[in-house]
């Protein structure tokens, strides 16, 4: 049975705010604050994202204004002295690709606990970002619609059982029906799950 189709492309923003290396520190915090965002991509040349500049890029200035840092902060307090982009950003950049799935992106987001995600091309090139708030869209999706791509994408399917509805409320799909091979159940619940909108999935079948 299909995922679903959404990618990282389908929910980015297009038209991302990036900084060159030699943009100052006072520059990136009022371009940071203009645009309410928390971190932008480093570019060099025609738009290679070469690091990104992160509200944590930017505390050690402030936070080790008056305090000496212990011996485990030093590389956080070697930022405190940074003027430009190029000294303050984290490089390598962490990045993603417009084609990689959301789940893809979540699950880069939560295990290098960033926020924001420059998407790349195949050569490194900035083609948008995409945020938290941007994975979170597809529960934007009515339940209609939500309704309408399970019996579609999974349903159809020629190894979908026969004789199962689904209804969607407040993005939790409920699917009813006979179905003899308890052993789908798991199955037809992933697939279910895997649409993108759905909130939870609860499997309400009879022996057929």
């Amino acid at each position: 049975m299909p995922a679903s189709r959404y990618t990282v492309s389908d929910v980015m923003t297009h038209t991302a705010i990036a900084i060159g290396r030699d943009a100052p520190y006072k520059e990136i915090v009022a371009l940071m604050d203009e645009w309410k965002v928390s971190a932008v991509p480093v570019l060099e040349g025609e738009g290679r994202v070469i690091g990104v500049v992160s509200e944590a890029d930017l505390l050690p200035k402030e936070e080790f204004r008056r305090d000496e840092p212990r011996p485990d902060e030093y590389d956080a307090a070697a930022k405190a002295g940074a003027l430009r982009a190029g000294e303050l950003m984290s490089s390598p950049a962490v990045t993603v690709h417009p084609d990689a799935t959301l789940a893809e992106a979540a699950r880069i987001m939560a295990t290098r606990r960033v926020k924001r995600l420059p998407v790349v091309n195949d050569v490194g090139m900035l083609e948008g970002v995409v945020s938290r708030s941007d994975l979170l869209k597809v529960f934007l999706r009515s339940d209609a619609e939500i309704e309408e791509e399970i019996r579609l994408s999974v349903f159809s399917e020629p190894a979908a059982p026969a004789g199962l509805e689904v209804t969607v409320s407040e993005g939790v799909a409920v699917v009813r029906g006979a179905l003899a091979d308890r052993g789908l159940v798991p199955l037809l619940a992933r697939a279910v799950r895997a649409v993108e909108g759905v909130v939870d999935v609860r499997m309400d079948l009879d022996a057929a």
